[in-house]
């Protein structure tokens, strides 16, 4: 592997070139490097601080002793076993959803194409909440509704969309149109169910990592392990999409293939988040947009809108715990506030382009 370093003449950015065996040819900008090492460290220090606060007070110099080294008995139990794996999912989540976000604003060309918009996360909660209010709902069974019902209204919206190609604008309209009648379904399936159904599934909707452990850290790990380097692989072909279909297929990219195979990943992320934690708003749609403007580049890149979307989700759940404590809100009412307002201030900027 040989590294070396130059200046990018149009847009005077120094860029790390990766050469593996002549075969492999990577670019890696610097400064989104230093964006996403920054954002990572402000991340880790919100989660130590997040660890150590509630009403047993823990420092943060023990906190990282609990978790790298020996602390006292009842020290680590807190740590580790009732505060660290809601941070770690807060993480795992709010980068699922960044990442998400950044893959469908990239295929609709659109800041407003996030799954929240054009409908995929509406319709990965309607699959989660049948088999909540039908089945009860394990959390196994909640993640394969999840995915089956943000994957069907996925192909939905895809073939509403469909016409000699998909467009990220008519895209973006249909989502919209099937993402409003899922939220009717939605309700009108609440309002059915019996009073207890009722009241979890309206908890569970706010979008609450309250009540989750180690039991769903494991296999949220599993799943981006196994999503992780397959979008590595495709995110390649990102920028040729951006193109359009033609241009991609001029530079050897088969462009509905690949943009089916993106689809499902994405959907599968979220898919991933609203089968523990329900569905968290606004995280999708403010993360890359945000890491766009860090960084500088001209597209949306996954690995920045990872990091933000980690950072935003984490000190969203500390805000959630701690603002009115000892009350807890879901995290979701954070993120829909903070997304929200972020919305209309996007909103009113392209607005003002047009």
């Amino acid at each position: 592997m040989t590294l070396g370093q130059r200046g990018n003449v149009d847009f005077g950015r120094r860029l790390w070139i990766l050469r593996f065996r002549d075969r492999l040819d990577g670019r890696i900008d610097l400064r989104t490097v230093v964006v996403c090492a920054a954002l990572l460290l402000v991340t880790a220090v919100v989660a130590v601080i997040a660890v150590g606060s509630g009403d047993y007070y823990i420092p943060p110099n023990e906190v990282l002793t609990a978790v790298f080294g020996d602390a006292p008995r009842i020290t680590e139990i807190i740590v580790m076993e009732w505060r660290f794996p809601r941070v770690a999912l807060a993480f795992l989540f709010g980068a699922a959803l960044g990442v998400s976000g950044a893959v469908f604003q990239s295929l609709t060309r659109n800041p407003l194409g996030s799954p929240d918009i054009i409908g995929f996360a509406t319709g990965a909660y309607t699959g989660a909440l049948v088999v909540i209010l039908t089945l009860g709902g394990g959390y196994y069974q909640t993640g394969a509704g999840a995915l089956v019902g943000g994957l069907a209204t996925a192909a939905v919206v895809y073939l509403l969309a469909y016409k000699r190609g998909v467009q990220g604008f008519r895209l973006l309209i249909v989502g919209i149109a099937v993402s409003a009648i899922l939220a009717s379904i939605n309700t009108w399936l609440v309002v059915k169910a019996d009073l207890a159904a009722a009241l979890a599934a309206a908890i569970w909707g706010a979008g609450s990592l309250n009540g989750l452990g180690w039991a769903q850290v494991l296999p949220a790990l599993l799943v981006s392990a196994v999503i992780a380097p397959c979008l590595a692989v495709l995110s390649r072909r990102l920028p040729m999409l951006e193109l359009g279909d033609d241009a991609a297929r001029a530079l050897g990219v088969r462009a509905e293939p690949t943009r089916l195979m993106l689809v499902f990943l994405g959907v599968a992320l979220i898919a991933l988040v609203t089968a523990a934690a329900g569905p968290i708003s606004f995280v999708a749609l403010a993360a890359p947009q945000l890491a766009r403007r860090l960084t500088g580049t001209p597209g949306v890149s996954l690995i920045p809108a990872a990091c933000m979307g980690a950072l935003l989700l984490v000190v969203s759940d500390v805000v959630a715990q701690r603002v009115f404590a000892p009350t807890q809100l879901p995290v979701g009412v954070v993120t829909v506030c903070v997304g929200g307002a972020y919305f209309v201030w996007l909103l009113a900027r392209e607005g003002r382009k047009q």
